[in-house]
């Protein structure tokens, strides 16, 4: 076997730039005309909440490390300084970007089709009258403005909230002349207001909230002038810290964490276009902040809230057309599904097929009188679950409920924190993992008494127990009761409620202890096979590519004449395409209508071709501080699914494929040949062939 030389930095791209080019493939989306008009609104707002996270947690650590002096450096080889550099001048390319397009195209042509949002200057006498009583009604109550002076100092602003920076003439009751306010918009109030409808022309007419205030603010401040007003918004860090070491009871640690989450430094601030040089000036003081921090934009300061509209706006003749999830022929008969988990294993593929038959498998399992116990991880799954009812049903029922709680799922926390003290009132046990490590597996244990004993029922999926997000990102899930999977999943359960050394497991790869280890020999067994001159192939689809140690095990086996195509949705760090590195790697992301969400591994391994699927991407996070499982797919039937539909359509795709250079640029050609698009494709073969039917949960 080669030995590579220590990592080349020229080998790996920045996972912060690669961040940032996946989120122009995003706002590429809003861009495309193909698209529906109200969607292409929705990737645009998508795009902005991307980015709001993206300088909530990764521009925060940038800072932090520049704020130490950090010369430590990744496997790309750029200081902090030179990535924090590139990575804001590309950010405020991107804004402008996006605030061109929704400025010159998105909104004037949504008022084309009678979707308008009428601005201060649009009004009509009818909508000024209308937009006052609004306001002393539905607003000002809810108003606090705060004059700056030395008895007032400057407020603690929330994180993303909408504020405005107010400039004032004259004296107030008691002889102040600060000249300067703050006015911050309750987050209980809408940022889009609809006008009824006898007010305009068109019944999806809206207001924002900030034209509203804008207008009105002068009665906040009796007897003054106000001389300018002006929208801002600031981004704080968000990432929590908790000392694992230290803490006696993580979730305490973590309830006293959460709150100041809102109030963490600041990392971007953003103004409106037309704000003074003083007056930003002044904001980026108080937020101890530098001009490179400081973003102005050409309309409101938060496009996210934008969201809303298409699902308040009755206008299918602008969105995607709708489609109703399938239901595999071995469940359409909805008998009981442990005698169909019995006969074989069954495979679902989310969102085309739906979630129903797992919420079913938990239903049927509380109601069971044969069913003893469950054990289930949940590390996303929504407030007001469903399946959590169940959970909480089964423990009032007197079976043994077991759930394992992930705290620390990012801006999770909260509603995770609220399951966990339900099923506790109860009597589930709620165990919160292993300190250190986050359990990202997912995983459902049904032990059920039969005639021959004890049998296990087991659900192992790539996604979340997440009903709302099911029906938006591309999952496998697996039904079985494999008695040596059934094991496997008993054994990782006892590992995260109890103590004692990791036993061998049989089918399933986990992390931290076996999945890199067992990803590399797979890797390296392709590279054996090709230099055996033995047909040798690695597909790989996942979200994030990041591992030094994967990548360059990747890159020997491209040397050795492996031929490797991977479908990255988002970070990748591994270079495609270099002469005598990585010529015979290919790497492409499919960004849709869906969000690709499954993890799948295929190796050609002398023509057993293994298949895998997991929680995992190839992240060092994922291979050693996380717990994960990668699971195999043993049916030959369900295998060469997995590959007709989680891999084959991916990649011939010619419509939605993003194809990557060695630069870490991506490119999408219009294309000539028959139209090819996966999510399409995949949609019209597997949701119900009977529209009425009624398969979301």
């Amino acid at each position: 076997m080669m030995n590579l030389s220590p990592p080349i930095e020229s080998n790996f791209l920045n996972r912060e730039l690669s961040l940032l080019a996946f989120n122009r493939r995003v706002l590429a989306q809003a861009a495309d005309h193909r698209i529906p008009l109200l969607e292409r609104l929705r990737f645009l707002c998508i795009f902005s909440s991307n980015l709001d996270e993206f300088f909530e947690i990764r521009v925060a650590s940038i800072r932090a490390k520049i704020k130490l002096d950090s010369q430590v450096t990744e496997a790309d080889g750029l200081l902090p300084q030179e990535v924090f550099r590139r990575l804001t001048s590309q950010a405020h390319a991107l804004i402008a970007e996006q605030y061109a397009l929704l400025n010159d195209e998105i909104l004037p042509a949504l008022q084309k089709e009678g979707i308008a949002f009428i601005r201060r200057n649009q009004w009509t006498e009818a909508q000024r009258q209308w937009i006052q009583q609004f306001f002393r009604s539905e607003v000002m109550p809810l108003l606090t403005p705060i004059g700056l002076d030395p008895s007032h100092p400057f407020p603690r602003v929330l994180n993303k909230s909408l504020n405005f920076a107010v400039e004032l003439v004259g004296t107030d009751a008691f002889g102040r002349n600060s000249g300067t306010a703050i006015v911050q918009a309750p987050r209980a109030l809408p940022r889009v207001i609809r006008f009824p409808p006898y007010l305009c022309s068109t019944n999806d007419s809206f207001v924002f909230l900030s034209s509203i205030v804008h207008q009105h603010v002068g009665e906040l401040f009796s007897g003054m002038e106000v001389l300018g007003c002006y929208q801002f918004r600031v981004t704080r860090n968000s990432d929590l810290f908790v000392d694992e070491e230290e803490v006696k009871n993580l979730r305490l640690a973590l309830q006293g964490e959460l709150p100041q989450r809102h109030f963490g430094d600041a990392v971007r601030l953003e103004v409106v276009d037309n704000c003074p040089e003083s007056m930003t000036d002044f904001l980026l003081h108080q937020f101890e902040l530098d001009h490179s921090d400081l973003y102005r934009v050409p309309g409101i300061v938060n496009p996210v809230r934008l969201m809303s509209v298409p699902d308040e706006v009755n206008r299918p003749d602008l969105k995607y057309p709708s489609f109703q999830p399938g239901i595999p022929k071995t469940l359409a008969k909805r008998v009981d599904i442990f005698s169909n988990i019995r006969k074989q294993d069954i495979l679902l593929h989310h969102p085309y097929q739906s979630f129903l038959p797992v919420i079913t498998l938990l239903q049927q399992a509380a109601d069971d009188p044969q069913v003893v116990a469950i054990k289930m991880t949940v590390y996303r799954t929504g407030t007001n679950s469903v399946l959590m009812e169940h959970l909480l049903r089964a423990a009032q029922k007197g079976k043994e409920v077991t759930v394992v709680v992930e705290l620390m799922a990012r801006f999770d926390e909260e509603a995770n924190l609220s399951i966990a003290s339900r099923l506790e009132e109860v009597g589930v046990h709620v165990v919160y993992g292993v300190v250190g490590f986050k359990t990202h597996a997912k995983m459902l244990m049904i032990l059920r008494r039969e005639e021959q004993g004890y049998r296990r029922y087991i659900h192992l999926g790539t996604g979340n127990y997440h009903p709302r997000t099911t029906r938006i990102y591309t999952d496998f899930g697996l039904l079985t009761c494999n008695p040596e999977i059934g094991d496997d999943v008993n054994e990782v359960f006892k590992q995260l409620t109890g103590l004692g050394k990791a036993n061998e497991l049989k089918h399933l790869w986990q992390a931290p202890f076996s999945l890199h280890a067992n990803m590399l020999a797979a890797i390296r067994g392709e590279t054996a096979a090709a230099r055996d001159h033995q047909p040798a192939r690695i597909i790989a689809k996942m979200n994030s590519l990041l591992a030094p140690e994967i990548i360059e095990a990747l890159y020997e086996a491209s040397q050795a004449g492996v031929t490797i195509d991977l479908i990255v949705r988002g970070v990748c760090s591994l270079r495609p395409g270099v002469k005598g590195l990585s010529e015979n790697i290919r790497v492409r992301s499919v960004i849709g209508r869906l969000l690709e969400h499954h993890r799948i591994f295929y190796f050609h391994a002398q023509g057993a071709q293994h298949i895998y699927l997991s929680s995992a991407d190839w992240m060092e996070r994922n291979f050693f501080r996380r717990i994960e499982v990668s699971f195999p797919v043993l049916d030959p039937k369900l295998k060469r699914r997995v590959f007709k539909e989680g891999l084959q359509p991916y990649l011939t795709d010619n419509t939605q494929a993003w194809k990557m250079n060695a630069q870490g640029d991506y490119f999408i050609k219009p294309t000539k040949r028959t139209r090819i698009c996966a999510q399409e494709r995949l949609l019209s073969t597997l949701q119900a062939s009977h529209p009425s039917m009624d398969c979301n949960p």
